[in-house]
């Protein structure tokens, strides 16, 4: 009797477990997700149905196998159940199938009452779609951002100037000025800092206003040597002093008749020169040295500075009365600190630019724009059009990362704060230039070499600021 209930008890036991191992299935079947089962040396025991679907992997190709055969096999590029195996905790990764799908797989351990690891259980998501949509999101906002810009360029110019990129609003307000009064032959004084673009700015001018088959003739005022500028740009007649030529020499002036003269670093010129100069802006006409005649000519002026004229006239270093006839529309370009929108446009633009002229394919890190946006550039568009042809010509790879940069940029230094004596400004400078290229070079004979002295002035310092025995704080 106690033998037939025992038996009773028994097939009623295993009817139950096989009820329960069918629930057990029909449940992480139901799941949406994918479920992933191992056992705690990561051997394949079970996957449920989502799981095939959303992987395109059956069953029999990987039950009984285990993880690190399976990524060996490139079924997996990396299996979040060795790292759980490894780690003993739940860990999150995305994971690639066969090179194709992105899933985001999450494992999570489960132990047994000794506190051995006895399962590693695997929830899978489907993120191919998600990724998808990620990167035609990133690739909208790019198309969005060139549009605007290209949007912004049309608007104001108008014309093809290749070279005039911007985003920036005060561009976009400079250069719709200089596109509106291209029409008339008033002089135009533009100003801003070395390196803004005022060349093209002149340049726009003249190709809206007289066109590419009239002369645009540039002049550098501060290149020049002061004995010779004015016969540079009003020309000689021959025999008029040592060195002349035979025939003589028309001018600057004479060659842009028609067209239009640039006169770029108009600050710097001599005031001898600029009592000339006034003359031929008040009767259109120059005289040449050497010769008592009058030759007519019909030029425009435009000019350009990054000094302070106004403040030149009041110190009697510029003439007041040039000033004004020069400056009948003033243009003014903003640093390129002050517009860095303009930064991410002009980076692609010179990458295209040089890639073009050297045979190059190389591309921009991401990281490295947002250190050059960062940045100051005290030479503004120049700067940032020599700075990325030196990395495009000396990187070694195709990838312009932000370790190629040089210190300054990479590393942002703080100047000493305002109000600061310049004689402790100084020497906090010298602390912090000794004490990073001590830190470079390892040793103070380098350091004098890297920072172009001799040794025996980096030992005085060194010994002056205690440098051998104390930390060098950083300059704030």
């Amino acid at each position: 009797m106690n033998k037939k209930i025992r038996d009773n008890e028994c097939n009623v036991s295993g009817t139950e477990q096989q009820g329960q191992l069918e629930e057990f299935e029909a449940i992480i079947n139901s799941s949406y997700d994918g479920i992933f089962i191992t056992d705690g040396q990561g051997k394949v025991l079970h996957i449920n149905h989502a799981y095939e679907r959303i992987t395109g992997i059956k069953a029999e190709e990987i039950i009984g196998q285990t993880m690190t055969h399976l990524v060996a096999r490139k079924f997996y590029d990396q299996s979040v159940t060795v790292l759980v195996i490894e780690q003993r905790k739940r860990i999150t990764i995305n994971q690639t199938v066969r090179g194709t799908h992105q899933i985001l797989v999450t494992g999570n351990p489960i132990f047994d009452k000794q506190g051995n690891l006895y399962r590693v259980v695997t929830n899978v998501r489907d993120i191919t779609e998600l990724v998808n949509l990620r990167d035609q999101l990133r690739e909208k906002e790019e198309q969005t951002l060139k549009y605007k810009a290209e949007l912004s360029h049309l608007r104001a110019l108008q014309v093809e100037e290749k070279e005039l990129v911007f985003r920036s609003s005060a561009m976009a307000r400079a250069v719709e000025l200089a596109t509106k009064i291209a029409e008339v032959d008033s002089t135009v004084l533009i100003t801003g800092e070395s390196g803004t673009g005022k060349e093209l700015i002149a340049k726009l001018i003249h190709k809206r206003g007289k066109g590419l088959d009239k002369p645009f003739i540039k002049v550098n005022c501060a290149a020049i040597p002061e004995t010779l500028i004015e016969s540079e740009l009003f020309g000689y007649e021959g025999g008029a002093f040592t060195g002349a030529r035979r025939e003589g020499k028309p001018g600057l002036f004479e060659l842009a008749h028609g067209g239009t003269l640039f006169l770029d670093e108009v600050g710097d010129l001599p005031l001898a020169v600029q009592v000339k100069l006034l003359r031929v802006l008040q009767e259109k006409e120059v005289v040449r040295v050497g010769s008592g005649k009058a030759i007519k000519v019909d030029v425009r002026i435009i000019s350009a500075t990054h000094r302070d004229i106004g403040k030149m006239v009041k110190n009697d270093q510029f003439r007041e009365d040039l000033y004004y006839r020069l400056m009948v529309i003033p243009l003014q370009l903003t640093s390129l600190r002050d517009r860095k929108e303009d930064i991410p446009v002009l980076i692609p633009f010179f990458l295209d630019k040089f890639n073009a002229h050297f045979g190059f394919h190389k591309v921009m890190a991401p990281q490295t724009v947002a250190k050059l946006v960062k940045y100051a550039w005290p030479g503004n568009v120049r700067e940032l059009e020599n700075l990325i042809e030196r990395l495009m010509v000396t990187a070694p790879g195709d990838e312009l990362t932000e370790d190629l940069l040089p210190t300054g940029i990479s590393e942002r230094i703080s100047l000493p704060k305002s109000g600061t004596k310049l004689k402790e400004a100084v020497e906090q400078t010298e602390i912090y230039l000794l004490s990073e290229a001590f830190k470079k070079c390892g040793s103070w004979a380098e350091a004098a070499e890297m920072l172009g002295i001799d040794r025996a002035t980096v030992f005085r310092k060194v010994t002056k600021y205690g440098l051998k025995t104390k930390k060098v704080a950083k300059l704030k």
